[in-house]
């Protein structure tokens, strides 16, 4: 338990002052720094706005800060010029007027600028805890960039608030390193739990399912219009999560209920093993009890939270960000929206690099496929003005409410395929056209132009559990399946590829591949059994069947990858396939099967239908009533 100097007022007393007093050391053209998020120091920064008539031309420089910010009425507009490396929300206007400077730059980088003297500070306002006995101060809630700020500034003015939690990690300064000292007692900003929209909520929901259990993961602050704050609503989803490990910037209420849920325990983590790692704190009173001489918690500085070769080292490393556009060859813009500087780079970056480099990690990128709008935020090409955040080169996953899209590693065409397949369906073909318009696709896409359909239907996922154990997932075909779908063809054996198509087919052209993802999954449909990979799922099996409306009886069709065969596969994948017709008010199926596919037709013949078949010319035609 930390023991506070209770004499330390006296004990420093030619350090204490007022405000009013201690802001008179700021000057006209001065460059000061404010503390970060829910650590801004309130009083000092009033004190600053109500001297503003005796300053001209001071420079505001902040990555992010939670208060009122009064300093951007536009009656300072002469006096008080704000420098952001994060636009937040209290400052968004000021940006959206042209009035404000932004600093786009990855966190990572800057402590090493403020470091560098490139941006020389002139004053600092941080807020710190009293001190202990030792003279040591926790900079609480705030340490990211602050602890820089104060190591760099010539002028260090501190907002000592008896309410400032203790945090325990790389947080501390000595009160010697500081010159000015305001003593306050008023409570921290805080941050709501916002209402998740249902939107939000599906996406979190295929991001939750990315999260293995044993990793550390990493939620991004960004928010989206209309959306609210997309990698924070997947942390409610994980409850069902063993084990997850932290190493994050933001530490929120989200964090603090996995952990009195037990889902945090660090017990994997390669680094700071056990130990929740952070730069800094928004959220409730509660949270900041929570953190306050918490061991469990770890807050370090920004150059150790955002080092993306610490960040690498963990195993199975989640980095769950957002973006506010993303084009077909898998740029993404996260920091500007209609050509204006909407938020920022922030720790995107970073984490993506960390995340790319560590073993079985996963970088991902949340969006939801429309703006409020309904224009598609997946687009051919980025809008004027946008910014690219993440290189197309470096993308890996991308989620919307319709799937998630797994980029690396893979062709502009692939990836084209995949983003579309995941955008809004009433922006599908529009996509689809500028796709080939910019040679993204070849032209003979153009001919799957109504056929691009994701199947969401729950009744068509299902799963099944093979006698050695092994889970098998059945979902509908994706157009993204199309190369392994071509993968799985070119594995089959002879007998098998004959079995299936009835000749000895030794290539499969581009429009036979096509025909078997582009499907409307209504008169059509198509389903996979897969295995799960971290670079993608492999398809061991295909079912299909194709609806005759003249009698309303469907042909059915399937194919298991040679060494799965033999595993009651087939079985499963035609009662499936049957449960999903019958859902579909289909009255039967027909099939076709060579005189030698004994397997086949024992499948047919013990499915407990009413089955009738007759045999021409060495096939047997079956005909199954429901």
């Amino acid at each position: 338990m930390v023991e506070y100097d209770s004499d330390w007022q006296d004990k420093y007393r030619d350090m204490i002052m007022s405000p009013n007093k201690a802001l008179s050391e700021v000057t006209s053209g001065n460059r000061v720094f404010l503390g970060t998020g829910c650590g801004e120091p309130v009083v000092l920064v009033e004190a600053l706005v109500k001297k503003a008539k005796k300053l001209a031309d001071v420079e505001i420089v902040e990555l992010l800060t939670k208060g009122s910010a009064p300093y951007v009425d536009r009656k300072y507009a002469d006096i008080f010029k704000v420098n952001s490396f994060f636009i937040g929300k209290n400052v968004r206007d000021l940006y959206q007027e042209g009035r404000g400077d932004y600093t786009p730059i990855l966190m990572f980088d800057i402590p090493a600028l403020l470091r560098s003297g490139k941006l020389p500070l002139d004053v600092a306002l941080i807020q710190v805890s009293p001190p202990d006995k030792r003279g040591k101060m926790s900079l609480g809630v705030s340490v990211d960039i602050v602890k820089s700020a104060t190591e760099n500034a010539s002028l260090v003015i501190a907002q000592v608030n008896s309410q400032m939690p203790w945090t325990r990690g790389d947080s501390l300064i000595d009160i010697y390193d500081l010159d000015i000292l305001v003593p306050a007692d008023v409570g921290l900003i805080e941050r709501d739990q916002e209402e998740t929209p249902e939107i939000t909520q599906n996406i979190a929901a295929l991001v939750a399912a990315l999260v293995p259990d044993g990793s550390t993961i990493q939620f991004g602050l960004g928010s989206t219009p209309g959306y609210g704050r997309l990698p924070l609503a997947v942390a409610p989803l994980l409850k069902d999560k063993k084990d997850l490990g932290v190493h994050t910037e933001l530490i929120s209420d989200e964090i603090m209920e996995l952990m009195e849920a037990g889902v945090i325990t660090g017990k994997y983590k390669a680094v700071d093993r056990g130990k929740v790692i952070g730069s800094f704190c928004m959220g409730s009173r509660k949270l900041y009890d929570y953190v306050d001489d918490n061991p469990v918690f770890s807050f370090r500085p920004t150059e150790y939270v955002n080092d993306a070769n610490v960040i690498g080292k963990h195993n199975n490393m989640i980095a769950i960000n957002m973006a506010l556009e993303v084009d077909l060859t898998g740029q993404i813009n996260s920091d500007s929206e209609g050509g204006n500087f909407y938020s920022g780079i922030g720790g995107q970056v970073d984490f993506n690099r960390g995340a790319a480099r560590s073993s079985g990690g996963r970088p991902i990128i949340m969006l939801p496929s429309v703006n409020t709008s309904g224009q598609s935020r997946i687009v051919a090409r980025l809008s004027p003005g946008s910014g690219v955040v993440i290189s197309r080169g470096t993308v890996h996953y991308v989620v919307t409410e319709y799937g998630s899209a797994y980029l690396h590693g893979k062709s502009v065409q692939d990836r084209t395929l995949a983003l579309i397949s995941i955008a809004h369906p009433e922006h599908r073909a529009q996509l689809l056209k500028e796709a080939v318009e910019a040679k993204y696709i070849r032209e003979e896409f153009a001919d799957v132009e109504g056929k691009f359909v994701v199947a969401s239907q729950s009744y068509m996922k299902t799963k099944h559990l093979l006698k050695d154990g092994t889970e098998i997932n059945f979902r509908p075909i994706h157009p993204t399946d199309e190369p392994r779908v071509r993968d799985l063809l070119y594995d089959l054996s002879q007998e098998t590829i004959y079995y299936r198509f009835m000749s000895h087919l030794e290539r499969f052209g581009q429009r036979q591949i096509q025909n078997f993802v582009y499907i409307d999954h209504r008169q059509d449909v198509a389903i996979v059994g897969i295995l799960p990979e971290a670079y993608g799922d492999e398809i061991i099996a295909v079912g299909r069947y194709y609806l005759d409306e003249k009698t309303n009886r469907a042909e059915v069709a399937f194919v298991i990858r040679d060494e799965w065969q033999n595993k009651g596969l087939g079985s499963f994948v035609f009662k499936h396939l049957v449960n999903i017709a019958k859902a579909n008010g289909i009255t039967g199926f027909t099939a076709e099967v060579l005189r030698n596919n004994n397997r086949m037709q024992a499948i047919f013949n013990h499915s407990g239908l009413n089955v009738t078949s007759a045999i021409e010319e060495g096939v047997y035609s079956f005909i199954m009533d429901f």
